[in-house]
Order: structure tokens, then C-alpha cells, then sequence
């Protein structure tokens, strides 16, 4: 019994020895391969930047369909938000869509806001972002998915053709450690909206200028009903031409943004005329809005080719499916209006895109 002890003595001493020198390696090790095991996860919960926001609106402008547009949209506002869902305004009704970060994300598919009260209505009516606490959304609502641990909510307008088409809810979600990035939301919104009224444009004018007059409708259609996987699902007002707000010019994106203040003040003054009555007016600074706006999509999404055209001094030609394209929309909403005659977009073509030079636009620009 007692060499049984000694011999427990001798094993126990050396393997505390042995261990005692193999800890600090193995601690290292075993940290290693904890982080290993955890790096996708933390990848997944990192705090979206602003590239992150600029990735996301090349994805919505990727999108072809409103259906998917809609979908990249969502999918980019749960990047900085912890609870998004879309509604989807029909009629009098504003219905549920699609959701995402929430406990049940089919649950929200259907689901109706109030339309006359509350913060749903009063976005409605406002047709502007509403922050607002969540006790004063819908009380059906918060009962069904829970109020946000912050108790507050976001509720953005998708704005078709002056109208609310949609409307994107967004909280920080019922946990401590959510989310809610209010700027990049609206700035989301804001452009996924001009770019489903350009999408829409875009086809109505390919189908006409294809002579196929009666595909219209269905090209139409196609482009702006919301394919609700549910069998009711809600339908988007029809999209026919786009009015663009004065917001949505100021936030079309942040690239945008930068390249306009580079450029200085590219929207020009109408020509001299007869002074024009409140209405006519309107429509000639609308007409300038839009020009801008498709000015500065062509540079914002075209940057590699525009620095080449510039240097070679032919970005007519490099860039002439785009602008011609463009054209098409800014002719198809304006060209018949009063404003048709003051070639609003072509102006911003020589002194937006071209710096004012028209030599860079080269031999085959004849406007």
C-alpha cells in the first residue's frame, strides 16, 4: 500500500510538471480554435458601414423586377435595422409583405396597419419619414410581435408617382443590443424608390419604341405588382410616369451626392421666356430635378468609363446605351410637356457629365 502511494506520488508530481509547462500553449491553442469556431458569427453582427450601404444599392439597382427590387431592399434594411418589414399600401388598407428579424416572419405577410390613425396613417398623410414611439403604431401590432426594448419605431414612405406605395417599418428590435440606423434606412428607401420608377419607365418606353403597344400593360404590370408569396397578396399602384421628389434628389446617394458638390450646381437655369404661371413652373423645375437625377446615376454607376471618355474625349461613345436610355425616360415624362423644349437633360449631359465641355463628349455627340 505504501509503494502504491509512493508510486501515485511520482505519477502525480510529473504530470503536473508535464502540464504545467504545456498550459500556456495549450490556453493559446484552445483560444485560437474558440475564435475559429465563433469568426462567422461575428462577421454576421458586425455594424454595417457606409460601404456596406453603397453595396447594398448597387444590389437593389442590380434587380430587374419590383419584385425583386423589393426583396433587395428588404434584405439591405435588416443590415441596419434588427426588425424591417415592408407594407404595402392597397387601397385603404396598408398589408404586410414580407419581414425579416422577426420571431415570425410569415406572420407579418398579410398582416394590416391601420390606414386612418396612428403613425401608419399619419405617414400616409405626411408622405415623410415618421419616428414615433411604438404604443402609438397599432396596438395589434405590438401585441402580435412584441414592442422594440427601445419603444421606438420607424416608419418610411416608398413614394410611386407622388404617391405612398409602401411603407417600410423598421425598430432595434426586443433585444438590448439591436439596431436602428435611421439615415441609412431613408437613404435606402429614398433610391430604391427612384429606381423602380426608373425600371418601370425603362421598359414602358423599350415596349413602345418595339412597336409593342398592346405588351405594354403587361410590361407594366410586371414592373410594379408586388408578387406577395401569399395567395392574397397586395398589389402597388401602377407606376405609369415618375415624379420625382425634391428629397429624393437630395439623398439619391452618398457618391451621388459627393460627385454633384465636386461639380458644382449642375442644374441649369430654363431659357429666357415669358413669365411662366405657377403650374408651368413647377413642371420646369420638376423636368431639371429628373434630368439631374439621371445624369447622376449615369456617373455614379459608370465611373470607371467615365474617366476614360473624359481622358480620350469620346464618353459618347463609351456611355451612349446609358444616355440614350436615359433620354428615353426624360423624353417619354417631359418631352411632350412644357418643359420639352428647354432639353433640360442634354444640358446636364455637357455640363454635369462633361464638365461643361462639350469637346469631351466627342464627335459623335450631335445634340
Amino acid at each position: 500500500m505504501a509503494e502504491n502511494n509512493w508510486i501515485q506520488e511520482v505519477v502525480g508530481r510529473v504530470v503536473s510538471q508535464v502540464l504545467e509547462s504545456q498550459f500556456p500553449a495549450m490556453r493559446d491553442e484552445l483560444v485560437r480554435r474558440v475564435l475559429e469556431e465563433l469568426q462567422p458569427n461575428l462577421a454576421n453582427t458586425a455594424q454595417p458601414s457606409p460601404k456596406h450601404l453603397l453595396q447594398i444599392m448597387a444590389a437593389v439597382r442590380q434587380a430587374s423586377g419590383q419584385k425583386e427590387i423589393l426583396s433587395a431592399l428588404l434584405d439591405g434594411a435588416s443590415r441596419f435595422s434588427s426588425r424591417a418589414a415592408l407594407f404595402v399600401v392597397r387601397g385603404s388598407s396598408v398589408v404586410g409583405w414580407q419581414g425579416r428579424g422577426f420571431a415570425s416572419n410569415e406572420e407579418v405577410k398579410n398582416f394590416a396597419l391601420a390606414a386612418d390613425r396612428g403613425l401608419s396613417g399619419q405617414v400616409l398623410e405626411e408622405k415623410a419619414p415618421l419616428r414615433g414611439k411604438a404604443e402609438d403604431l397599432d396596438v395589434a401590432f405590438t401585441t402580435t410581435f412584441g414592442a422594440p426594448q427601445d419603444g421606438r419605431v420607424l416608419l418610411l414612405p416608398l413614394l410611386l408617382k407622388e404617391k405612398v406605395a409602401a411603407v417600410l417599418y423598421a425598430d432595434a428590435g426586443t433585444n438590448s443590443s439591436g439596431q436602428l440606423d435611421d439615415a441609412a434606412l431613408e437613404v435606402l428607401v429614398l433610391s430604391s424608390g427612384l429606381w423602380l420608377e426608373i425600371v418601370a419607365l425603362r421598359r414602358a418606353t423599350a415596349a413602345q419604341e418595339s412597336g409593342e403597344a398592346a405588351a405594354a400593360p403587361a410590361i407594366k404590370s410586371e414592373a410594379v405588382a408586388v408578387e406577395s408569396a401569399a395567395p392574397a397578396g397586395p398589389v402597388m399602384s401602377a407606376v405609369a410616369e415618375p415624379v420625382v421628389e425634391a428629397e429624393a434628389e437630395a439623398e439619391l446617394a452618398p457618391r451621388a451626392m459627393a460627385a454633384s458638390a465636386a461639380a458644382g450646381t449642375s442644374s441649369t437655369a430654363a431659357p429666357a421666356q415669358a413669365p411662366m404661371n405657377a403650374e408651368d413652373d413647377a413642371v420646369h423645375r420638376k423636368a431639371r430635378r429628373f434630368a439631374k437625377l439621371l445624369v447622376d446615376e449615369i456617373k455614379l454607376y459608370n465611373k470607371p468609363k467615365v474617366q476614360e471618355g473624359k481622358k480620350n474625349r469620346d464618353l459618347y461613345d463609351r456611355l451612349k446605351e446609358d444616355i440614350e436610355k436615359s433620354r428615353a425616360a426624360y423624353e417619354k415624362r417631359y418631352g411632350s410637356s412644357v418643359a420639352g423644349a428647354a432639353s433640360y437633360f442634354d444640358q446636364e449631359i455637357i455640363q454635369n457629365l462633361a464638365d461643361n465641355d462639350r469637346s469631351l463628349l466627342g464627335d459623335s455627340f450631335s445634340r
